[in-house]
């Protein structure tokens, strides 16, 4: 493993990565995997794990447990060898994976993934997996169903055994040989059945010794009445070996016939579960996909070392490679200087590896052919000439190998030497690394490095937040400003008497105590700009939520008054009430004009039937009918005018709904356009804030808000001048 990528902690998430295999060979892929440099490659990784990533947030994650490596077996079985049964039985084991794996794909068959590859140079093979299954039932023993004649040769063996066993039961339960019996057993000495005889009754039973007990007192006899019997079973066992030989010379021939199918599926099958342990890590870390790029650009939203507790850890958001190319962080010890640029460089191998980060979406990694890193565990007040020398020796490593396809990371720059030479040191490894194009990330406390970060263009300062109240450093990473390193504050907490300090705050030059002044007032006027951003920002997400809810509201309310007016062939509601009234009156008008045509016309029939006819059998006929149709003509005027009502009540409530519907849209028109005004007031606000923020960022404005503090700071590049 690259010394760099173990400074960096990198074994550390592959041993993780390790854990969440299920098979050897996955696991030593995972143990030996290196970051790439190349774009495509970094970009193919990191495709297959997002394909597995939503595979199983779709389906779950196939089941990889007990893939074995049998490609030995397999060669072997293919040059004609014979295979032990544990052997054929890590075969079959391998197959039932290969094809839980394939029928688990089987469920997501509409989805085109980056891995589909893999997934299609898996090939299941049931034949020969039942083949093995059924013949072979543990590492040493073969079912009698393997074959025919092995089924037969066990059968004759049991009815053998049979015999014996009925002959020896008889002979131990016989009055004849009771005292001559240690004990009324029947037990097995080299494979033969024999009995238990007390030594000195030998010459009682006759036949063969095969055995004595360790004191001497019996003697272990096979009765000369089962020894032909005991004879054929021995002959028996010789043909069963011979039969489980040969049927397993025969599944070998099998396997080894299927050996290059199964050799790609293992490996194939070994890769997707590298591949998925890729994706479930990636849950576990809540982990996310990064935008890869090549152009040196890397952009972390809070970003997460992965090896902190997700609790405890405070997410960083740091760049580099867009407006500047080099950052140097300053702060305390103990404040959160190493984790911060362990994070930029774990989270790019880890990139590179093909392994989601720890970060919010849209964060971005460049691809580095080198990534080089010079960090120190431990930091201590003694610091010996063989320490310096480490230091600079990696760092001449990194300075003769790096390009500008390359990361660098340095922990405590120039430290471990004189103040003066280490910051003389520090400033002209820096510029040379810069020369030759490297993207860096360095850390110090050397003030004459936050002068050079100012004035130097496209190097960038930024420091570690510290509570000097709790002693405990917040990890919170501020791009802009230099850090102070609290060292007098710090030890007044831990104990240190008063008095030591003010002696030692008397040896700190005028100029660098305004200096770090300057700084403290900038940080304290950032946290403050920041809690104040903080504020407005969670008073506009209130307001968006308020009028997301009044939009949703609106919408409702629109689509009952849309559904209100539309009616057929573009009718309004109103109007197809209106319209089906008019008919329900119209219809009423007709019946009227029938029933008095049929009343009139009755009558009048009637008194001509009886005038013509002069019998009155019809004039009552007539009269009955007559009354029959107007009866009904009535009714059925009766009907329309209940419907009339029931129209016309229908139109009045919905007279009544729209009135209601236009007064709450107009009410939450009103809501809306308040709730749009305090937004803007808030935004306003927000960006004057921003605006205020502005002289603490990275661009000029920053300079123009230190600019109260240059005189000090000239003041202090002539202090190391003379120096």
């Amino acid at each position: 493993m690259n010394k760099y990528h173990i400074s960096l902690e990198l074994p550390k998430i592959l041993l993780t990565l390790s854990e969440m295999t299920s098979c050897e060979e996955a696991r030593l892929a995972a143990l030996s995997l290196q970051p790439s440099g190349d774009f495509f490659e970094v970009q193919k990784r990191l495709s297959e794990t997002e394909a597995a990533h939503i595979l199983i947030a779709k389906f779950g994650a196939p089941s990889f447990g007990g893939l074995i490596n049998v490609n030995n077996q397999l060669s072997r079985a293919s040059s004609g060898g014979t295979l032990s049964m544990r052997e054929l039985l890590d075969i079959s084991c391998d197959l039932r994976v290969i094809r839980g794996i394939t029928e688990w794909r089987s469920k997501s068959a509409g989805m085109d993934t980056a891995i589909d590859d893999l997934f299609n140079s898996l090939y299941t093979n049931k034949y020969l997996e039942d083949k093995i299954n059924n013949a072979v039932l543990s590492d040493t023993e073969m079912s009698d169903n393997a074959s025919p004649a092995l089924k037969d040769i066990r059968r004759h063996k049991r009815l053998e055994e049979s015999k014996i066993r009925d002959k020896l039961d008889g002979m131990i339960r016989s009055p004849k040989y009771k005292s001559s019996l240690q004990d009324a057993i029947i037990t097995q000495r080299n494979g033969r059945f024999v009995v238990p005889v007390k030594a000195e009754h030998r010459s009682e039973v006759s036949g063969m010794v095969h055995d004595t007990s360790g004191s001497g007192a019996t003697v272990f006899i096979e009765p000369a009445a089962v020894i032909e019997a005991n004879n054929r079973i021995k002959v028996l066992e010789s043909r069963e070996r011979d039969e489980i030989e040969r049927i397993l010379s025969e599944l070998s021939e099998e396997a080894g016939s299927f050996a290059d199918t199964i050799k790609i599926s293992c490996e194939s099958a070994a890769e997707l579960n590298l591949i998925f342990s890729k994706a479930q890590l990636a849950y576990k870390m809540k982990a996310t996909m990064p935008i890869i790029n090549s152009r040196g650009v890397i952009e972390l939203k809070k970003a997460r070392h992965p090896l902190l507790d997700p609790k405890k850890a405070v997410p960083i958001d740091v760049s580099l490679g867009d407006k500047y190319d080099s950052l140097v962080i300053t702060g305390p010890n103990t404040g959160g200087k190493t984790v911060s640029i362990k994070t930029i460089g774990l989270l790019t191998l880890m990139a590179e590896c093909g392994l989601f980060i720890p970060a919010n979406e849209n964060s971005s990694i460049a691809v580095f052919k080198n990534v080089f890193a010079d960090i120190g565990e431990e930091q201590s007040i003694e610091q010996s000439l063989s320490t310096f020398s480490a230091h600079m020796t990696t760092i001449v490593n990194i300075s003769n190998n790096v390009d500008e396809s390359s990361l660098v990371l340095i922990d405590e720059l120039g430290a471990g030497t004189d103040p003066v030479e280490g910051a003389a040191l520090a400033v002209a490894v820096l510029e040379d690394l810069r020369r030759k194009g490297a993207k860096i990330a360095a850390t110090t406390h050397y003030s004459e490095l936050k002068e050079y970060a100012l004035r130097t263009n496209r190097v960038e300062n930024a420091s570690c937040e510290f509570s000097v109240d709790t002693l405990k450093p917040t990890y919170k990473l501020i791009t802009g400003i230099p850090g102070r390193s609290n060292a007098f504050a710090i030890s007044q907490k831990l104990g240190l008497s008063k008095e030591v300090i003010d002696e030692a705050a008397k040896l700190i030059s005028e100029e660098n105590t305004r200096f770090e002044d300057v700084v403290d007032t900038l940080q304290k006027t950032r946290l403050e700009m920041e809690k104040e951003k903080e504020k407005i920002s969670a008073n506009m997400e209130y307001i968006r939520r308020e009028i997301r809810e009044l939009d949703e509201k609106r919408d409702r309310i629109m689509q009952q008054q849309d559904g209100m007016n539309i009616g057929t062939r573009e009718r309004s509601t109103e109007d197809l009430l209106e319209l089906r009234i008019d008919r329900v009156k119209r219809r009423r008008e007709q019946t009227d004009a029938v029933l008095a045509v049929v009343l009139l016309g009755g009558i009048a029939g009637t008194g001509c039937l009886a005038a013509f006819s002069g019998q009155v059998i019809f004039s009552v006929l007539a009269g009955v009918a007559t009354a029959a149709i107007s009866v009904a003509a009535l009714f059925f005027r009766i009907r329309l005018s209940r419907e009339l009502n029931k129209r016309e009540r229908q139109r009045e409530r919905w007279h009544s709904r729209h009135e209601e519907l236009t007064w709450n849209r107009n009410s939450l028109d009103s809501d809306h356009e308040e709730k749009h005004t305090a937004l803007s007031n808030l935004q306003a606000e927000l960006q004057e804030c921003e605006e205020n923020t502005e002289v603490l960022t990275p661009e000029e404005t920053e300079i123009q808000a230190l600019n109260m503090a240059m005189e000090t700071i000239e003041a202090l590049s002539g202090n190391i001048t003379d120096q």
